[in-house]
């Protein structure tokens, strides 16, 4: 399930799903099959081999959590705090649109350009 403070499960999601493979992994042990496994387990099957396939590569460490998924920010503590700053203060006050007060992507990239100089290229959307 994603969110959108930062994407990905929350920390306890995350606890929540490596036990659950760790589980599996006991089971796996015990010779059951992935198909019984994820009834057991409630999960998908297609899960329950996935796990399989790593723990057989590679054991219970192969499953364990690695942490929040996403990339590191790149920014300083003071770039950072900065940019919330100025996040804070609205587009209006950098001449955007006055009747429109959200920030989209665009505005934030633009102002993370003006106040941090690093440029970042808009994610591209791709329609299939």
């Amino acid at each position: 399930m994603r969110y959108p403070d930062g994407g990905g499960l929350s920390a306890e999601g995350r606890a929540r799903r490596e036990k659950l493979r760790l589980q599996a992994a006991q089971m796996f042990g015990q010779g059951m099959k992935p198909v019984q496994v994820a009834r057991c387990l409630r999960v998908s099957t297609k899960s329950a081999y996935q796990w399989r396939r790593c723990w057989r590569a590679d054991g219970d460490a192969a499953l364990a959590s690695k942490g929040p998924g996403g990339a590191a920010c790149r920014l300083g503590e003071q770039q950072l705090a900065r940019l919330r700053a100025a996040l804070d203060l609205g587009p209006a006050v950098y001449g955007w649109w006055s009747q429109d007060q959200r920030w989209t992507l665009a505005r934030v990239t633009a102002l993370r350009a003006g106040i941090c100089n690093q440029v970042r290229r808009l994610p591209a959307a791709r329609f299939r």
